[in-house]
């Protein structure tokens, strides 16, 4: 058995960096395909043509429903009332849980934003009309909008920052194990180097 302490040090280090590096390598994996991939397509939306699809539906209130519509909330953004929510997303196929509204004296409108997409719903306050408009860009930009975590919800928002302290994980451990091992690779220190000092020149230099 070796009885070299900075032998033993070295391979206790070397034993869990490599063990934390591949959990996190294989954790955050998938997640760092699709922000490449995704990265790719942001740097070139201007290239990538999209063919956004237009859907509208039509209905009206139940005349039973009316009242709940005049009588206004106390504040000008309030969400439809439950009875109205749950109308609606029979009749129309959408869903209004924990969306705010805005009630004019005319109308009650509610925005629908979404990755890849938008979409908003309209409510005549005294016909009891609704009108419903589904824009939808397609596949590239709702991975785009993953990327971005724009109009994602709270889930995808847990899921990002959990991916980025995985993430953050695989390049530490990676930074350590370079350490120890560039004592046999000499090029180990200048490629870092090269890798700060890229950008950092195009940032300065061609970014105004």
């Amino acid at each position: 058995m070796d009885k070299n302490p900075d032998r033993q040090n070295r391979a206790f280090w070397l034993k869990h960096l490599h063990r934390w590096h591949w959990i996190s390598s294989a954790a955050c994996l998938i997640g760092m395909l699709l922000f490449a991939i995704t990265g790719i397509t942001l740097n070139h939306a201007g290239q990538i043509e999209a063919h956004p699809t237009v859907t509208t539906r039509d209905a009206r209130l139940p005349q039973g429903l009316l009242p709940l519509l005049a009588r206004a909330p106390t504040s000008d953004k309030a969400p439809l009332p439950g009875v109205i929510r749950d109308w609606v997303g029979s009749q129309l196929d959408v869903d209004l849980a924990g969306r705010e509204a805005e009630w004019s004296d005319d109308e009650v409108y509610v925005s629908l934003p979404r990755p890849g997409g938008d979409a908003w719903l309209s409510v005549d306050r005294a016909s009891g009309d609704i009108a419903y408009e589904l824009t939808e860009r397609g596949w590239v930009s709702y991975f785009n909008d993953l990327h971005k975590g724009r109009n994602t919800g709270a889930a995808w928002s847990w899921f990002l920052d959990i991916f980025a302290g995985f993430a953050l994980l695989f390049c530490m451990t990676g930074l350590f194990l370079l350490h120890l091992h560039a004592g046999n690779r000499p090029a180990t220190w200048p490629l870092v180097a090269l890798g700060l000092a890229v950008p950092l020149v195009l940032a300065l230099l061609f970014i105004h």
